[in-house]
């Protein structure tokens, strides 16, 4: 499979219509104002998220600056996905389709800037599956997984909550991995299984695991600097 492309047909230069059934009965139809809402949550985050901010001044501080205009894209996509990474044109795609709010369109670009920092930092190969698991792995432990949504993926319980935010990330960096490259699940499993305490053990460039409804947000913001990076 082609980097999973089939799951950004725009990528291709397709263009998205709907058939009239999806526009009566899924409101579907409207994807230029998708497409306006889509780009002024993007700008809402620009301004506006510390997670956002803090991954721009890391990216630029590592000599690879971002040009919304330039490298974010919104399109419309299959709905099976929300954003991704296109490391041929350095484009981080968000699903118009998809991701509609504010909260949500946050989480795409904070995930996929950290796929743009590991690709401008660490000679990252998508090819190479243990190199696409290590930053799926990263972007599921920095900008994903909490206790609130490791119980949701059925991961997390009182008595193993201990376990729960690896078993998220785990999750989470496996479903990725399997939608863009086509290999086994037991092929993916592995690779998620053979990198995993390094790759969960790296924390750059945010510095610590943000906790859903804390202030951890803000603090790794502030604390940017101190490690290097500029920030917005």
């Amino acid at each position: 499979k082609e980097w999973g492309y089939d799951l950004y047909p725009e990528r291709k230069g397709e263009i998205y219509k709907p058939s009239w059934t999806k526009v009566l009965f899924k409101g579907e139809g409207q994807e230029n104002m998708d497409k306006i809402k889509c780009e002024r949550n993007v700008w809402w985050c620009v301004k506006n998220s510390p997670l956002v901010k803090l991954m721009m001044g890391a990216l630029k501080s590592s000599g690879c600056p971002i040009d919304i205009r330039r490298h974010i894209s919104c399109e419309v996509c299959d709905p099976s996905v929300t954003g991704g990474y296109d490391p041929v044109t350095n484009q981080i795609v968000v699903c118009q389709n998809m991701a509609r709010k504010e909260g949500m369109v946050q989480g795409v670009l904070t995930h996929e800037m950290i796929h743009m920092f590991d690709y401008c930092t660490n000679n990252l190969d998508f090819k190479n599956i243990d190199h696409l698991a290590c930053t799926e792995i990263r972007a599921a432990n920095l900008a994903h997984c909490s206790f609130l949504s490791a119980w949701a993926q059925g991961d997390a319980s009182p008595v193993n909550i201990k376990q729960a935010h690896q078993d998220c990330v785990k999750t989470k960096a496996l479903a990725s991995v399997l939608a863009v490259r086509d290999v086994t699940r037991d092929q993916a499993i592995d690779a998620v299984e053979r990198v995993f305490p390094k790759c969960y053990a790296d924390l750059e460039p945010i510095g610590r695991r943000i906790r859903r409804n804390s202030p951890d947000q803000h603090k790794a913001y502030t604390e940017a600097p101190l490690y290097g990076y500029d920030v917005y």
